[in-house]
């Protein structure tokens, strides 16, 4: 890594491509299920991991400015973020996967040419948005979605181990024969 955008950029990467990692070999009954108390599974972390990156780089898009303001009601916002955590039964791990791939690459692209120097403005509406900041910086954001990225990725990991004992170490290894129907896996040449 040459300078910190492409370091950035990496580390980005990096922990998008362990999604794939865990989710190799599941079945969609397997990533529905949340096999722990906890109500998470992998295809919720998926779709959340999927949302957080939209949600935040629809930020560093818009900076400095906010991006548009969605004028649904606060109660239908909550509901749509709750349904971001599970995988509902109409939805499948391979359609999953492709929006996730699709965020992926829209996020690296704004990795590789927003000003990493441009004020993001905090929102001042959203209840878990801290009152005493008015901004953060692009590259603070950056660092902040791949924090969250990792944090999932470990919880993933877990749901994981419970759902059928596989480890990151042999679902990597895996991970270059899998096939899911109609979709091409954003590691490999197309």
């Amino acid at each position: 890594m040459a300078d910190e955008r492409s370091a950035l950029r990496e580390f980005l990467a990096y922990h998008q491509s362990a999604y794939f990692a865990v989710s190799y070999g599941l079945s969609d009954e397997q990533a529905r299920s949340a096999p722990s108390v906890s109500a998470l599974s992998i295809g919720g972390l998926i779709k959340h991991a999927t949302g957080m990156q939209r949600s935040w780089m629809a930020r560093v898009a818009a900076a400095p400015d906010a991006p548009p303001k969605d004028p649904r009601p606060f109660e239908e916002l909550t509901r749509e973020f709750a349904d971001q955590h599970v995988m509902r039964p109409d939805e499948t791990l391979a359609g999953l996967l492709r929006a996730f791939e699709a965020q992926n690459a829209e996020s690296l692209r704004l990795v590789e040419t927003a000003d990493l120097d441009a004020v993001v403005p905090v929102p001042q509406d959203i209840p878990w948005f801290p009152k005493n900041q008015k901004a953060w910086s692009v590259r603070w954001v950056i660092l902040h979605v791949i924090n969250e990225l990792a944090r999932h990725a470990g919880h993933a990991d877990i749901v994981r181990e419970t759902v059928d004992g596989a480890t990151m170490y042999e679902l990597i290894a895996g991970l270059e024969d899998w096939e899911i129907e109609g979709w091409v896996k954003p590691w490999s040449p197309a």
